[in-house]
């Protein structure tokens, strides 16, 4: 978002931006038990924390925008993204919730086994949101959508970014999970691959029952399942005939 107050670029002073940036000592970026609160970042520190991190994306992109117009296609999205962002918030665990096009990823905390199995119940219930969903599409004569999600944990270091003074900044997760999230979610529900995706890091913390719906892909490498939410699931049965 760009802010309201305009500027003027002054390459001597963004030389000295970078040089004050480059120059901030390391020990400002702490190690941190769970998610800081945002209040907490400055431009000169930074919070290292396990995390969880799940990316849910549309599929067909390019289909929707050729077969719609566009009032059809902001019907379909805001649809999909107001109930996305809906699950995300119901639980206590999701400390962010970010939008990028048609992507909705989430942050959780994720210091303890119960922490993760929220996340993975977040992926459950989104992949039954979306029968839901496409019944009522249907039923309205818009094409359905089919999505990607991926779910990754590990550790990341919360940053805030962005320019000092202008108003515009933005909580930046940094490390090789929200990247691994990012890329399963790219490859889920393609030819190969089920719906959801996750690393060995989310399969050996879930329980046994949820493990035994989980399948190993070799060719991909990949933990997968089309797993749902069971109470969502009988409701569809019941009412999206």
């Amino acid at each position: 978002m760009r802010s309201d107050k305009v500027m003027s670029y002054d390459v001597l002073k963004s030389a000295e931006r970078i040089d004050n940036i480059l120059k901030i000592d390391n020990s400002k970026f702490e190690e941190s038990k769970s998610i800081p609160d945002r209040s907490k970042l400055t431009y000169e520190n930074g919070y290292y924390v396990n995390v969880g991190a799940i990316f849910i994306d549309v599929r067909q992109s390019s289909t929707l925008t050729d077969e719609h117009k566009r009032p059809k296609l902001a019907k379909l999205y805001r649809s999909y993204i107001s109930e996305v962002v809906a699950i995300l918030n119901s639980y206590e665990d999701c400390k962010e919730i970010n939008i990028v096009g048609d992507c909705v990823s989430g942050i959780f905390e994720a210091q303890y086994k119960a922490q993760i199995h929220s996340m993975v119940n977040a992926s459950a219930q989104i992949n039954s949101l979306i029968k839901v969903l496409n019944y009522k599409l249907r039923k309205k004569g818009i094409i359905e959508v089919s999505i990607g999600i991926g779910l990754d944990f590990g550790r990341a270091l919360m940053i805030q970014a962005g320019y000092s003074g202008s108003g515009i900044n933005d909580v930046v997760w940094m490390g090789d999970v929200v990247n691994s999230a990012s890329n399963l979610c790219n490859r889920a529900n393609k030819d190969k691959t089920n719906t959801i995706l996750m690393s060995r890091n989310i399969y050996f913390n879930l329980t046994e029952a949820d493990r035994s719906l989980v399948e190993y892909n070799k060719s991909e490498d990949v933990y997968e399942c089309n797993w749902v939410n069971s109470a969502m699931d009988k409701w569809y049965n019941e009412n999206c005939k």
